[in-house]
């Protein structure tokens, strides 16, 4: 009888043991993996219909949470699993369960920080997106290039070049195309929005300001110089002057580098600004604020050429004579400063005007 007694005591306590034990385990399991906020994040993707017991294997891998058991039992408990959303996603050691399942069924999902440069082109652009598994470069371009769908957003076409505004966005990993055209578009209207009175009082259209301007991004490397240069070009407008501006025909080629005296006149786009004297058929890239700005109010200045200095800066001319002499000056100082007394020259974001009358010589 005693024995009897005490085989049912043992029993008592291995499961009074086990029930503390599994409630000291389920516990623990329900506190963050660690207390320490200065650890980084971990980037875990949810695929779309992936289950709960993946998920929280995932979770277990990474180290988000402490017991893998604990997090399924506690997402039937609560019924938030169905809730939960596919995305990428953030989660730190230091999060509690209760805000891991928030996150999951609000769909809270990582941004990705995304930098357009000013000028980008719209392919560059393409590029920064699919770099930044934002969107794949191709989708991207086939809609932007889509003329029926540019003209729907309100933009005279036939592409969307010049007016995806350059900024920093924030975009989740998988972004439609359409979601990311619309976010860049926007900002652009914001922006335009301040300066089309300007534009109205000057008679230009939203179309010739982003084209100029867009050059002009591309030929000044600092911002002062910006109304100098659109000056030229606006002067050369006026008096029905070719632009001959080099960025138009690195853009034709998809290529920006030094062209040769033979790309001036072998390259037969209607961007090539040697052998047309219009604007360039669409804009040339994605210009900022400021160079429409400049487009907008030029320098009260009669220049009509302007040539690298080889630091970043220009030197501007009224006449040819005083371009030529420009030249020669600046060429008389790289011939000073190197042994190397030849004629190449690093391409730099820099003048189109100038290289051309060089070559003409």
């Amino acid at each position: 009888m005693k024995i009897s007694r005490d085989k049912k005591t043992l029993a008592l306590l291995l499961i009074l043991f086990h029930l503390f034990l599994f409630t000291g385990l389920y516990l623990e399991g329900l506190e963050p993996v660690t207390k320490n906020k200065n650890l980084p994040a971990k980037l875990i993707e949810i695929e779309k219909g992936e289950g709960l017991f993946s998920i929280a294997q995932k979770l277990k891998k990474e180290g988000v949470i402490k017991n893998r058991a604990v997090f399924i039992m506690e997402a039937l408990r609560r019924g938030v699993h169905k809730d939960f959303k596919a995305g990428e996603y953030a989660f730190y050691p230091w999060q509690s369960l209760e805000e891991i399942f928030e996150i999951l069924k609000k769909g809270r999902v990582y941004l990705h920080k995304v930098t357009i440069f000013e000028g980008a082109t719209l392919w560059e652009i393409a590029e920064i997106l699919e770099k930044n598994r934002i969107t794949t470069a191709k989708k991207f371009s086939n809609l932007a290039t889509n003329e029926e769908f540019v003209k729907s957003l309100g933009f005279p076409g036939p592409t969307l070049e010049g007016y995806l505004y350059p900024d920093t966005y924030f975009f989740a990993k998988n972004t439609s195309p359409e979601v990311v055209i619309k976010v860049m578009t926007d900002r652009f209207w914001e922006v335009w929005k301040e300066l089309e009175p300007i534009a109205k009082k000057k008679g230009l259209s939203m179309k010739e300001v982003v084209t100029l301007a867009s050059i002009v991004e591309k030929e000044a490397f600092y911002e002062d110089e910006k109304p100098l240069i659109a000056a030229v070009y606006l002067n050369r407008i006026k008096k029905g002057m070719p632009l001959q501006a080099d960025p138009t025909i690195n853009y034709a080629l998809k290529k920006f580098r030094r062209l040769t005296y033979r790309d001036y006149y072998n390259v037969k786009s209607p961007y090539n600004t040697y052998l047309h004297n219009d604007l360039p058929p669409t804009p040339i890239g994605n210009p900022s604020k400021s160079s429409m700005l400049a487009v907008l109010n030029p320098a009260k200045v009669d220049y009509l050429y302007f040539v690298a200095n080889g630091e970043g800066r220009h030197i501007f001319s009224r006449t040819y004579r005083e371009h030529l002499a420009a030249i020669s000056k600046i060429r008389n100082k790289e011939n000073n400063e190197t042994s190397n007394l030849s004629e190449e020259v690093s391409f730099k974001k820099s003048d189109s005007i100038s290289h051309t009358n060089e070559k003409l010589l």
